[in-house]
């Protein structure tokens, strides 16, 4: 592995984080998230590049971008989680490790929410611990990243 350099993907209405429904998604901001993530990943030598989008083409390009340079993808896909085939199609194109992250624990939400399209193709899993979920995806993905566990 010659990238030390992580990819973080936030879907669909997660630039509205502190304002959008805080019983659910809390107070912290998407500048949060971003720093957590980038702190989480500076802890291990890595820097990260960021990406949020409400449209999914953006997100897919980010994605097919990363092979080139990037050793792994955090992504929490929003909405596009449950419908989205081509964001899983993309994912899996690109041959990286991705953690997929949820900041509410899906599982325990509407039945729609239960059904990831992207669950088969991520090897790492954290849903319900808030914002701070990030950190901890950040963590388990690298531990792959740099063999320190399997993926």
């Amino acid at each position: 592995m010659t990238e030390r350099r992580l990819l973080l993907v936030n879907g669909p209405n997660l630039n509205l984080l502190g304002t959008r429904e805080p019983e659910i998604y809390g107070s912290q901001t998407l500048d949060d998230v971003e720093r957590i993530v980038a702190d989480a990943a500076a802890a291990r030598g890595f820097e990260v590049r960021a990406v949020q989008s409400n449209h999914e083409g953006v997100l897919l390009d980010a994605i097919h971008a990363a092979r080139l340079d990037c050793a792994g993808i955090v992504i929490n896909p929003g909405g596009l989680t449950h419908t989205s085939v081509v964001l899983r199609d993309a994912l899996a194109g690109v041959d990286l490790p991705v953690a997929e992250v949820h900041i509410s624990d899906v599982s325990q939400r509407e039945p729609f929410r239960h059904h990831s399209y992207v669950a088969d193709v991520a090897v790492v899993h954290v849903a319900g611990e808030g914002v701070a979920g990030y950190a901890t995806a950040v963590r388990l993905l690298l531990d792959v990243v740099t063999g320190r566990a399997e993926g």
